[in-house]
C-alpha cells in the first residue's frame, strides 16, 4: 500500500493536470463559439452560389439529350473541370486538425479516409487502384506518412481562420493534378460539424464537379426569368473555380469548429476524471493517515504496557 506521502504527491500532480485541462477547456469553449459563428457566416455565400449554379445548369441543359453544357453555343467555355473519365488514380483531400488533445476526432478522420478508399476500390472493381493524398493539417499528414501512403502535397499550420490564398493554393494543386491526368477523381474527407457533441467524418466529391441541380428555391425565385450575358455556359465556367474553392473553404471552417468542439468535450472529461481521481486519492490518503495514527497509538499503548 502506498504511503501517505506518496498519495499526497499524486494528489498534487493530478490537481496540476486538472488545472491545465480546465484552462484548455475554457480556451476551447471560447474559440469554439467564434469558429461556429464563422461557419454560420460563410454558409449564406455558399448557399447562394449553389442557387446561382443551379439556375445556370437549368438554363444551359440540352433538352434533347438531357446533358448539361453540351450545346454548340458553349464550345468556347472552359468546362474541363466537368470532364468525366475512367478512374485510374483516386485523389483524397484529407482535412484534419493541426493539433491534438481533441479526443478521437483525428483518428476517426484518418480511419474514415482509409475506409472510403477501400469502398471506392470495391465500387470501381479495382482492389489495387492507386491513391494520391493531399493532407491539410498535421494529423492527417503524419497519418499518411506513417502508413507510407503517396502524399502529393501538404498544407499545415493554416491557423483558425483559413486564408483565401491558402484555399486557392490547395484548389490549384488538386485542379492541376486533375487537368494533367495525374488524378482522375478527387474526394474531400472532412469533419462535418453537426453539434458540439457530434462531428461526422464526411466524404464529398470535388472533381469532376457535379453540377448542382436539386437546390431548393422558393416560388418567387424559381419563377424569375434570368438573362445571362454572354451565355450561361460561359458564366458557369467562370464560376467553377470559385465553386471549387468554396467547396474547400467551407469544410476547412467546419474542421476548425469540429476541432474545438472535440477538444472542449475531451478536456471537460479529462477535468472531471482528474477531479474524481483526486477525490478517491484524498479518501485513500485519509485512510492511510488514520492507519498510521492508529499504529502509533498501538505502539504507545504497547510500550506503556511493557513498562508497567
Amino acid at each position: 500500500m502506498a504511503t501517505a506521502r506518496e498519495i499526497k504527491r499524486r494528489i498534487r500532480a493530478i490537481k496540476n493536470i486538472a488545472q491545465v485541462t480546465r484552462a484548455l477547456q475554457l480556451v476551447a469553449s471560447s474559440k469554439m463559439r467564434r469558429s461556429q459563428d464563422r461557419v454560420l457566416a460563410a454558409r449564406p455565400y455558399a448557399d447562394e452560389l449553389l442557387r446561382v449554379l443551379s439556375r445556370l445548369v437549368r438554363a444551359s441543359a440540352d433538352e434533347d439529350e438531357g446533358n448539361v453544357f453540351r450545346g454548340e453555343e458553349h464550345d468556347d467555355a472552359d468546362l474541363s473541370l466537368l470532364q468525366e473519365r475512367e478512374v485510374r488514380t483516386l485523389g483524397i483531400l484529407l482535412v484534419t486538425p493541426d493539433r491534438g488533445l481533441a479526443g478521437a476526432l483525428p483518428g476517426n478522420l484518418n480511419r474514415r479516409a482509409l475506409q472510403f478508399v477501400q469502398e471506392q476500390r470495391a465500387e470501381l472493381g479495382n482492389p489495387n487502384l492507386p491513391v494520391q493524398f493531399v493532407a491539410v493539417g498535421r494529423r492527417g499528414r503524419d497519418f499518411v506518412t506513417r502508413n507510407r501512403l503517396p502524399l502529393l502535397a501538404e498544407f499545415t499550420n493554416l491557423g483558425d481562420i483559413p486564408r483565401m490564398s491558402d484555399v486557392r493554393a490547395i484548389a490549384r494543386v488538386i485542379s492541376d493534378a486533375y487537368l494533367s491526368g495525374q488524378v482522375d477523381r478527387w474526394y474531400l474527407v472532412y469533419p462535418k460539424f453537426i453539434s458540439s457533441l457530434v462531428q461526422t467524418a464526411t466524404p464529398v466529391q470535388l472533381l469532376p464537379v457535379q453540377p448542382p441541380t436539386d437546390v431548393a428555391e422558393d416560388d418567387a425565385q424559381a419563377n424569375l426569368d434570368y438573362i445571362f450575358e454572354p451565355d450561361a455556359g460561359s458564366i458557369y465556367a467562370a464560376l467553377l473555380p470559385r465553386y471549387l474553392e468554396t467547396m474547400i473553404y467551407q469544410p476547412m471552417l467546419e474542421s476548425v469548429a469540429s476541432f474545438y468542439a472535440a477538444q472542449f468535450v475531451a478536456m471537460k472529461n479529462a477535468t472531471d476524471n482528474a477531479t474524481d481521481l483526486a477525490d478517491d486519492l484524498n479518501l485513500s490518503y485519509n485512510k492511510a493517515r488514520q492507519a498510521a495514527i492508529t499504529n502509533q497509538i498501538l505502539e504507545v499503548v504497547a510500550g506503556a504496557n511493557a513498562l508497567s
